[in-house]
């Protein structure tokens, strides 16, 4: 008589806790309006919807459950002195939510008049984000990938001495990126000023030769404002040439 074959262990449901790799929002029994004790898992910091047919819950549980939850945590963490001032929101119908942040919630309805509204101008932290990537952020070169940071004209005369001896090298100072006119009253005052060279779209002129530029089209203008052979003994001269393309730059 063959044997039964012995059942294959099953595997055990995961906990909603481990899911994400732990980097989750927990909600635990929601009973709010008609949740009937949902217990779900989402992931942070990334995009989720919520979809259904009407009176599903959608709503329910993600404004009058998690985004409440959230809101009264922030609130209540705030001084007393700053509390008057806000509306204190009822604790959702829910046994618990772990992983919970400080929330902002964009009803399905207009809030504006003006057609360009973003989230940020709504929730008004636009002026503070952009202080914040002005002040904090490392810009980036879309050219070459590498940071974007101001030097002292002592850093730059430093890594010009760092090259290897007898480089030959341009210093230009970009007066015109990208602009449409004609510019030739500001190459007469380049000439002036006693600089002999420009660098006008890509080619280098005698400023005495520079073309006549059409003022319908956009220029790229660069004076030429030193041409240097490196040496050791020569950082005087390279500080003074800095100086002078900044000022012609306005830094």
């Amino acid at each position: 008589m063959a044997s039964p074959k012995s059942a294959k262990p099953t595997k055990a449901a995961e906990p909603v806790e481990k899911l994400f790799d732990g980097r989750a929002i927990v909600v635990r029994g929601a009973r709010e309006h008609n949740l009937k004790n949902v217990d779900l898992a989402i992931p942070r910091d990334k995009l989720v919807v919520f979809t259904g047919l009407s009176g599903s819950g959608k709503s329910s549980l993600a404004f009058d459950t998690i985004y409440a939850e959230g809101q009264r945590r922030y609130v209540e963490s705030l001084s007393a002195y700053a509390r008057q001032f806000l509306e204190m929101m009822q604790k959702p119908d829910v046994d618990q939510i772990d992983g919970l942040s400080p929330a902002i919630a964009i009803e399905q309805k207009t809030t504006s008049k003006n057609p360009r509204s973003t989230v940020g101008t709504v929730t008004e932290i636009h002026d503070y984000m952009r202080l914040l990537w002005a002040r904090v952020g490392v810009p980036y070169s879309p050219a070459t990938g590498l940071p974007i940071e101001s030097q002292t004209v002592s850093q730059m005369v430093d890594r010009v001495l760092a090259l290897p001896e007898r480089s030959r090298l341009y210093l230009l100072a970009p007066v015109v990126r990208g602009r449409k006119g004609e510019y030739r009253k500001e190459i007469a005052d380049y000439m002036k000023r006693g600089f002999q060279r420009l660098k006008i779209d890509g080619a280098f002129y005698e400023i005495a030769d520079a073309p006549a530029l059409d003022k319908k089209l956009k220029h790229d203008i660069e004076v030429v404002v030193d041409r240097v052979v490196v040496r050791p003994d020569m950082a005087s001269r390279l500080a003074e040439s800095f100086e002078t393309a900044l000022e012609l730059t306005d830094g």
